[in-house]
């Protein structure tokens, strides 16, 4: 008898403990979802102006990233990308920044208006590299490496798309958007 209630005391601790860790690590996960969602939400007060193309281009940014072919607006079968719209200065600066990205993503309007979708982070590797041990990461992603022959000519560069402005069914991370074309 007193054999069983030390088990089962035992088992309601263990239950306990475990309850608490399940309670600790939700809580955890809620804190890093309210983190990340936080560093969103700062991206899109910082890039807010840019929705006026104008402003964009009077602040750094221009469209001079073109694939090999000469094309503007990127889209595979996967979805588009738009039109990125890239602050070279920021590119060639090693560095990453949440507030400031590298490269502003437009998608062109049947009338030739564009509309912001996304931002796109980009740091060319071997800068990077020089400096960290490990990929860039933010808002809990690991940045993609692209590497060189890639279809817009750069050498080995590391990018991460953030889907701020528009909704992406495949995630806010991904590179596609199947929800964004190219005319």
């Amino acid at each position: 008898m007193r054999t069983t209630r030390v088990i089962i005391a035992a088992a309601l601790a263990m239950s306990a403990l475990l309850t608490g860790a399940q309670s600790a690590s939700a809580h955890g996960d809620d804190a890093r979802a309210s983190e990340h969602e936080s560093g969103i939400s700062d991206v899109r007060e910082a890039t807010a102006r840019f929705h006026n193309i104008s402003v964009a281009i009077a602040a750094g940014w221009s469209i001079d990233l073109h694939d090999v072919n000469g094309i503007d607006c990127i889209d595979n079968p996967a979805g588009g990308m738009g039109v990125h719209f890239v602050n070279g200065s920021l590119v060639g600066d090693g560095a990453i920044d949440a507030q400031t990205p590298e490269a502003l993503i437009y998608q062109p309007g049947a009338n030739g208006s564009m509309r912001l979708v996304a931002v796109e982070y980009v740091v060319i590797a071997a800068d990077w590299n020089a400096h960290h041990r490990h990929a860039p990461r933010l808002f809990g992603q690991t940045f993609e490496l692209v590497p060189a022959g890639n279809r817009y000519g750069l050498p080995d560069f590391y990018e991460l798309h953030a889907w701020i402005w528009k909704h992406n069914p495949a995630g806010m991370f991904a590179d596609w958007n199947p929800n964004v074309t190219c005319p």
